[in-house]
């Protein structure tokens, strides 16, 4: 194997790759990137056997091929190398089999390879009839969703995102079991199977790090045990959550006490101020209470001391409302809406708050209250 690259074009593919690269390493070939050097161009995977990354950097005015090849290169090693590379351009040849030689004008490394019957086969598949969705629209829902999803892997099935289409309806859903993160898109087109599967959340994340903020689609080739993600030259694929994922829809109340709608801006602001003052961040529970048109949030501890903030607000009747959440699922809720208003919907003071973008319908959050007594 043997080829001149621009330095940019293999730094952008080493990046996105990486992402996938074993950081355990129970088998030591997954701390490798490989590299397959056709005349069409250079093809680079990573995997750690959760999520798999492929590439393909094309021929085109970017490289020059001399010998076509496979190699297995250790990623860190050759990230921080072509990283640190002044050079426009970067010369790699694999010599004596598995040495490979970095150079350019006035740089040489040498590292040792991998051979590349030792890397797991890997089946990149794509089905027949893909789901396609903008590349924004995909971006948003991981977004408005992710951080709902729990961080406990003893119920591995909330540690993902909920994807169910049915029809031309898609359907997404994160909770921890504390709050609940819904997002519904209408598709394009109607998909004539019906899908129900969990997503690991921070597999979405990761993937959605790696594309770009453009207008690109994105196609989904659902398997039973795994999903991969097409998008430009890039392939994502990522294991499946076996499980049921629960039944949500029931949490979500018909009918409600009082509904307040306000700046999200100021909300967040002013519970941010009001959670300063709580001892313990991830439990920095605050109670709100209506009066009339004023609402009022207050947090105390008998360590630190109390604080109450006071905000005007639009009130959908005269009842009032007194209730306690924790201030983090409330902030990155109201964090998760697009627009400058939301609505919340009480129904009791022990019953779930529903939050809603006046600006965007498509989005709900829920957030379960805290019984402070």
């Amino acid at each position: 194997m043997k080829l001149r690259i621009k330095k940019d074009v293999l730094l952008e593919g080493l990046n996105k790759v990486s992402k996938a690269i074993s950081t355990k390493n129970l088998v030591p070939v997954l701390a490798g990137i490989k590299f397959d050097l056709t005349e069409k161009g250079l093809t680079l995977t990573a995997s750690d056997n959760d999520i798999t990354i492929q590439t393909f950097l094309e021929k085109e005015e970017a490289m020059e091929i001399e010998k076509e090849g496979s190699i297995i290169i250790q990623g860190k090693y050759i990230l921080d190398i072509v990283r640190k590379l002044p050079d426009e351009y970067i010369n790699i040849e694999v010599v004596d089999d598995l040495k490979i030689l970095i150079y350019t004008e006035n740089s040489e490394f040498n590292l040792n390879g991998i051979n590349k019957n030792e890397y797991p086969n890997i089946h990149l598949e794509l089905s027949k009839n893909p789901v396609v969705l903008p590349g924004r629209i995909l971006r948003n829902i991981v977004y408005q969703t992710s951080f709902a999803s729990s961080n406990d892997e003893s119920r591995p099935v909330l540690t993902g995102i909920n994807f169910k289409i049915m029809g031309n309806i898609l359907e997404c859903n994160s909770t921890d079991s504390y709050r609940l993160a819904r997002k519904i898109i209408n598709l394009d087109t109607v998909i004539e199977e019906n899908y129900n599967i969990v997503i690991p959340s921070r597999n979405l994340v990761e993937f959605t790090k790696i594309m770009n903020d453009g207008e690109d689609t994105i196609e989904l080739h659902i398997f039973n045990n795994k999903i991969l993600f097409k998008y430009d030259n890039l392939l994502f694929q990522s294991r499946l959550i076996n499980g049921t994922y629960p039944n949500t829809a029931n949490l979500l109340p018909d009918e409600f006490l009082v509904k307040v709608t306000t700046s999200i801006n100021e909300l967040y602001s002013v519970i941010d101020r009001a959670s300063i003052l709580t001892s313990d961040k991830e439990k920095n529970i605050v109670t709100l209470e209506t009066d009339g048109n004023k609402l009022m949030i207050r947090s105390n501890s008998i360590e630190i001391g109390r604080v109450e903030e006071k905000m005007y607000v639009e009130k959908s009747n005269e009842e009032n409302i007194k209730i306690s959440f924790v201030a983090k699922y409330m902030m990155e809720a109201l964090k998760s809406f697009p627009g400058d208003k939301v609505e919340l919907s009480f129904v009791g003071e022990i019953k779930p708050i529903i939050l809603k973008s006046v600006e965007d319908e498509t989005l709900t959050q829920l957030v379960l209250p805290i019984r402070t007594y």
